[in-house]
């Protein structure tokens, strides 16, 4: 008996959603209250139940509100519009509103503990069986529907739930297209207020005959005669042939998806000129009284498409300016620090009087030059002079070391990269060559680059063009290129190491820097110019210096060159008590020992005597990188690459 009863319930209620489906298809807005108090009561009769209602959750989720009930007689009352608060039903809340699960028992048996607030307050209400259900608006719970049984316990099949999701969204559906037809009857009255106020004209499309209606202003922009029969088609005459097939698609999507559409497009005038127009509209759809149609508003923007085009080349003119200032200051920021201290170009030797005649020979050209010497004479000083010569010297002069960063590095520092170009690229950055664009560009120890990056550098000497990693648009540079390097190119060339292309690029005019052994009478000049710029960062002041250490100093070999003679006399004034100069030069190997077998060992003792001097500090005043006149990161570039670790012990 008890099954029958069942199965004559559930066909009674799917009877019910069928008939629901089929009459709230284009039920008028004033009627949609009614019938979802008629639906919920229809679910008392067949459910026999007491209480069905649909509850709204409110704005800010704290609180549910009763817009439709049907109750028994049996059912205490709870009116319409009823304000339920959270408090009262936290664990159905949390259940129902955030996890978007039904809320369902036959007794309170099978309620969980900690819903405790809850049975109190079901209890309350006369509640014995219970069954909630969440209705999805969007991506949020937006209503319930929910069933109480008061007289008796009863249980709730499983397989209705989502068929009364289903009726919920019936419910909810009609309600929010009752919604939306409210809101557009108040955004037609605001447009119309709005065409007033704007001076914009107001149209209307009807659907099914094509008739078109148009204000004395929409008339106007379009140039149509007062009296004349107006049609769509008459409509896409006036339209540039270049934008009528999506006129066409606005009308069709607008059609479709009910949204406001917004379109601009041009018109043709009689005389032959064009004109730019914007229109914005939305559909109505067919009543009994009207049918479908669509209305909206048309404004002329000619003058402000013209004035955006002239706004919007100046914004690209100002923002490309904007971006290489950007780019300068950031490189001169970055490199203040390194390029304090070159106060001059010291040249008494006949040989420096050679070299910076022909810096000025080469200065006023653009001819690439390639200063070949070893480590520490002064190479990046006689780059920095070749471009404050140049016609170039009202740009930043740019620099790059191509050994202190590894490959996987260098090439994006050269040529910059888009975001996303590789894990941890997290900005777009622009390379050196971009930074340098009209300027001039120094590469220093470019023996160092790797064979694909050669091949890279010699496309911009020749075409002045490349690419950002991860883009294909190339960029285009006019760039000034100075190289430096401590090898021996054309052995470099012979030996496979170097590309012979690349080695005739570079060196068109190159200019060979002499030792520090090799022009002894600049020494002494040279002491009292590192001498001076000391002082003002030490904080102490020097008379005289001893002839006994110029002499010395004149005969020593300096491997190191000038870095190695600066970093002496600093190191000398550090430890000075008084206004006479001694300086000691470094210590000569006994016979015995072998002497260095490259400079990379002699940077590598002279790198960690001065970490020990400053007790492995590397960076700040009077650190090893300040003392040894390198960038903090370029210091630990090297000490890597020397294999300089502090001891442990």
């Amino acid at each position: 008996m008890k099954k029958a009863v069942a199965i004559d319930e559930h066909l009674r209620f799917e009877q019910m959603i069928s008939n629901l489906s089929a009459r709230f298809i284009n039920l008028p807005g004033e009627r949609i209250d009614e019938e979802i108090e008629n639906a919920l009561a229809e679910l008392l009769d067949i459910f026999q139940v007491d209480r069905c209602a649909l509850l709204l959750t409110m704005p800010g989720k704290e609180a549910w509100q009763i817009t439709h009930v049907a109750a028994s007689a049996d059912a205490p009352t709870v009116p319409k519009n009823t304000i339920l608060p959270r408090s009262i039903n936290p664990w159905a809340y949390g259940q129902l509103t955030e996890r978007g699960e039904a809320v369902c028992f036959s007794n309170f048996d099978q309620v969980p503990p900690e819903a405790h607030v809850d049975k109190q307050t079901w209890a309350s209400w006369g509640i014995r069986s219970n069954l909630c259900i969440p209705i999805l608006l969007g991506n949020s719970v937006g209503h319930l529907i929910a069933i109480n049984s008061i007289t008796r316990e009863r249980s709730w099949p499983a397989e209705y739930i989502p068929r009364l999701q289903l009726l919920g969204e019936i419910f909810v559906n009609s309600l929010e297209r009752r919604k939306a037809e409210l809101a557009l009857i108040a955004s037609e009255e605001r447009i119309r207020l709005a065409a007033a106020a704007a001076d914009a004209g107001l149209w209307e499309i009807c659907i099914d005959t094509g008739w078109l209606w148009a204000t004395d202003k929409t008339r106007e922009i379009f140039h149509f005669s007062p009296d004349e029969e107006l049609s769509f088609e008459r409509f896409l005459e006036t339209v540039h042939p270049d934008d009528r097939e999506s006129a066409q698609a606005t009308l069709a999507r607008c059609l479709e998806t009910r949204d406001m559409v917004r379109l601009e497009y041009r018109i043709l005038q009689p005389d032959g000129s064009m004109r730019w127009i914007v229109s914005r509209g939305r559909s109505c759809p067919a009543t009994s009284e009207q049918t479908e149609r669509v209305m909206g508003v048309v404004v002329d923007i000619t003058e402000r498409k013209e004035m955006d085009a002239r706004i919007n080349d100046q914004m690209v003119e100002i923002q490309e300016l904007k971006d290489q200032l950007e780019q300068e200051n950031i490189y001169l920021r970055d490199e203040i620090v390194h390029q304090q201290g070159h106060e001059g170009i010291v040249a008494h030797s006949s040989a420096m009087k050679k070299i910076l005649a022909q810096l000025e020979q080469v200065a006023d050209t653009d001819a690439t030059v390639l200063l070949t010497g070893e480590t520490g004479t002064g190479k990046e000083l006689l780059a920095q002079r070749i471009h404050s010569l140049s016609r170039r010297r009202k740009r930043a002069l740019v620099t790059i070391n191509c050994a202190a960063l590894p490959p996987t590095l260098i090439e994006g520092e050269l040529f910059g990269r888009e975001k996303g170009a590789y894990t941890g690229a997290l900005t777009r950055m622009a390379g050196r060559f971009e930074v340098a664009n009209h300027s001039t560009f120094f590469l220093d120890e470019v023996g160092e680059l790797s064979p694909e990056l050669q091949a890279k550098l010699l496309r911009v000497l020749e075409e002045g063009r490349f690419e950002r990693l991860g883009s294909t648009k190339t960029q285009t540079v006019d760039v000034r290129i100075i190289a430096a390097t401590n090898r021996d190119l054309a052995q470099e060339v012979a030996a496979g190491r170097f590309r012979s292309d690349l080695y005739y690029r570079l060196n068109v005019f190159p200019i060979a820097i002499p030792p520090l052994r090799e022009r002894p009478e600049d020494v002494p000049p040279l002491v009292w110019m590192f001498v001076k710029h000391n002082e003002k960062t030490l904080g102490k002041h020097i008379d005289r210096i001893s002839r006994k250490s110029l002499s010395a100093l004149q005969r020593h070999a300096w491997p190191g060159n000038c870095r190695e003679l600066r970093n002496i006399v600093e190191h000398a004034m550090i430890l000075s008590k008084g206004e006479i100069l001694q300086i000691h030069t470094p210590e000569s190997k006994s016979a015995s020992t072998p002497p260095a077998a490259t400079l990379d060992e002699v940077d590598r003792r002279h790198i960690q005597a001065v970490l020990t001097k400053t007790g492995w500090r590397i960076s700040g005043p009077n650190g090893a990188a300040e003392i040894l006149g390198l960038k903090r990161t370029t210091l630990q570039s090297k000490m890597k690459k020397l294999g300089i670790q502090r001891s442990t012990e």
